[in-house]
């Protein structure tokens, strides 16, 4: 019994296998690396690209003073990721989830305790020629670096600046134009948005988000638009440069970071104002940014009974500036320095950070190993030596 029970088991796995391999053999696909698996309808009438995406990060930290060291390792991001058109090319979607634990990270009352696994979810019609209607949850035209895709980094992570004073993703509507005069390429975007951040649930607290934004590429459009991925990858011929300037009036807000950051007991009127640039040649790019918020009626919330401030927002002025050069066989060398003036009356240092970076871009920004080296230094506190390693998979 036992030997026939060992020949049974025996051809099971062997004709499992047979035909896990003959199923395999067939499964061909015209889809290439780092393009997503992409379906049409028969009729046309759909089409879809779906991606996935993950980044395994490793850091850690170094006080310098105390020489004492923490670090980490975790699943940074993992995305799923479907695009395409309904119907008509006119009429796009994206759809974006965040599935790792610090994409759904933030459960509060104002999401109704659910976790905040929807990034984008959002519809774009090309109503008449170069306008376009955005409705749904997606980013908001603000700082450049916010709006480049974390895949798409030169760095391991983005700079201080952008995860103070970005303005983030937010449910609402958006009006995009763009059009050329001469060799210059112009985009303008007004967007009105709830206020308040993604998956929120809430009733609007107080007012809207309104936000205007200009573009100028005064040498015509960059290569695979270029400039909103980091990194010259495409080695622009000739030069490119893009300038944009961010208007953003937050009425009401209720969170100390406008669309992010902890809620707050009381809600202050933001108004924020972003430029940026980006500049490619021959693998050269330079990226900058500039970024200024203040709260009408003071940003200090609450302070306990010994004048410690509590509750704040965040303003006050940050800058940022990075370059980096690509070398042959796609390998890179980036620099990056961050400046963070915070509102005095807030009792929040002023920051300083110095970054040296090396990537090698194996597939593009689809299959690349990334590490980073930062000095940060803040009024108050210890120096840190922040060291940081990430590999990120897209497809």
């Amino acid at each position: 019994m036992n030997f026939l029970r060992s020949v049974l088991v025996v051809w099971f796995v062997l004709g499992a296998l047979f035909f896990w391999q003959n199923a395999h053999a067939q499964d061909i696909t015209k889809n290439v690396f780092g393009k997503g698996i992409r379906i049409v309808a028969i009729d046309s009438s759909f089409y879809m690209k779906f991606g996935l995406r993950y980044s395994t990060l490793y850091e850690g930290f170094l006080n310098t003073n105390t020489q004492a060291y923490n670090d980490n390792i975790l699943t940074r991001r993992f995305r799923l990721k479907f695009d395409g058109y309904a119907l008509t090319p006119k009429l796009v979607y994206k759809v974006e989830l965040g599935i790792s634990n610090r994409d759904i990270g933030g459960v509060s009352p104002e999401t109704n305790g659910a976790s905040r696994i929807i990034l984008d979810a959002v519809l774009k019609w090309n109503f008449a020629r170069n306008f376009y209607l955005w409705f749904g949850q997606t980013k908001l035209p603000g700082n450049r670096e916010r709006v480049v895709s974390s895949q798409k980094l030169q760095f391991v992570d983005r700079s201080v600046l952008n995860s103070r004073f970005n303005i983030d993703r937010d449910l609402g509507i958006q009006l995009h134009h763009r059009h050329r005069a001469g060799r210059w390429a112009l985009r303008e975007i007004v967007s009105v948005a709830k206020g308040e951040g993604r998956n929120v649930t809430i009733k609007n607290k107080q007012g809207y988000d309104v936000t205007g934004r200009i573009e100028l590429l005064p040498f015509g459009e960059f290569t695979k638009k270029g400039d909103y991925f980091e990194a010259d990858l495409v080695r622009e011929p000739r030069p490119k440069l893009a300038v944009g300037i961010t208007y953003d009036y937050n009425a009401g807000a209720v969170r100390s970071n406008a669309q992010l950051g902890p809620w707050l007991e009381q809600p202050r009127d933001l108004e924020m104002i972003v430029i940026d640039a980006i500049y490619k040649h021959k693998g050269l790019s330079v990226m900058s940014e500039y970024a200024n918020r203040v709260a009408k009626g003071g940003a200090v919330v609450a302070t306990d009974t010994a004048g410690n401030v509590t509750q704040a927002f965040y303003t006050g002025e940050a800058f940022n500036i990075q370059a980096g050069y690509v070398f042959g066989k796609d390998y890179e060398i980036a620099m990056r320095y961050t400046l963070i003036n915070q509102d005095p009356a807030t009792q929040r240092g002023d920051i300083d950070q110095y970054t040296i970076g090396f990537s090698k871009y194996i597939v593009g920004h689809s299959l690349k190993a990334q590490t980073d080296a930062t000095l940060i230094k803040q009024v108050g506190r210890d120096d840190i030596l922040m060291f940081r390693f990430q590999v990120e998979m897209a497809f």
